[in-house]
């Protein structure tokens, strides 16, 4: 039984990985900032990677630690978690003698000339150079990720996509899956991309997503500008990795039907 510390832990994909670390008889530590309560193989901790608060006690004996923890699109604070947060936690960590950090990171933020995604190599290169052994993973964007990016521009009254723009969405719960395969594995030193089992265009995932809302909303065409859209239609949210993950966007949008 290995001990895992989950930065993050109370985050969507944080919930998920605590689940399955717990189900595969790990004794996992969940970090939070805030005080929560948790029975069996789960104990929750109090600590916050952009402060240096509580981190110390959090790594204290933990063998892996994957850092879950983020805070995208909000402005200064995006950048105080992912790279002053990663930084904190791996000086800790350090110190602690852990011996495997597991980050998560995003497909083509190396090549995507967006904000979050500049934070996020930033914070690999932390990692890469930091004093715990390291494996880091880029997956694509989670199936509740795209859905939240239709809901926000529906509410124009339409739904605006790039035609050109391919996506590849991944179930939370197959990204958890593929990082206890990672913390199995031990220390890669290497940067692992992960994605969902099927690429296809934000054209036909909108359609999808309209129709298990139950939403009529026409789909305008457009094209995104600048080099943000240059990247997004060179393909760089999409991966040929393999191994995949199994849960299609299909499969998520029946669960999203099913709620309504």
């Amino acid at each position: 039984m290995t001990t895992v510390l989950v930065t993050g832990a109370s985050g969507r994909l944080g919930r998920v990985l605590v689940e399955r670390l717990a189900a595969d008889g790990h004794q996992v530590r969940a970090a939070s900032r805030t005080a929560r309560s948790g029975q069996g193989p789960v104990r929750w901790v109090v600590a916050d990677v952009a402060t240096g608060e509580g981190l110390a006690e959090a790594v204290a004996g933990a063998e892996v630690i994957v850092h879950a923890a983020s805070a995208p699109y909000k402005g200064r604070y995006t950048a105080k978690v992912e790279v002053e947060g990663t930084a904190n936690l791996l000086e800790a960590a350090g110190r602690a003698g852990v011996g495997h950090l597991v980050y998560v990171s995003i497909v083509g933020a190396d090549r995507v000339p967006m904000g979050y995604y500049r934070s996020k190599v930033r914070a690999e290169d932390l990692v890469r150079g930091g004093p715990v052994p390291w494996t880091i993973l880029r997956a694509t964007q989670f199936h509740e990720f795209v859905a939240d990016g239709f809901r926000l521009l529906s509410r124009l009254g339409f739904l605006p996509v790039d035609p050109d723009v391919r996506a590849q969405p991944v179930a939370l719960a197959d990204v958890a899956g593929r990082l206890a395969e990672l913390i199995a594995a031990g220390p890669a030193r290497a940067i692992v991309e992960y994605g969902g089992p099927r690429v296809l265009g934000m054209a036909e995932a909108g359609e999808g997503w309209l129709r298990a809302q139950g939403l009529r909303r026409p789909i305008v065409r457009v094209r995104l500008p600048g080099a943000m859209g240059r990247a997004f239609r060179a393909g760089h949210l999409v991966t040929a990795a393999e191994p995949a993950g199994s849960g299609t966007w299909e499969d998520y949008l029946r669960q999203v039907a099913a709620k309504r």
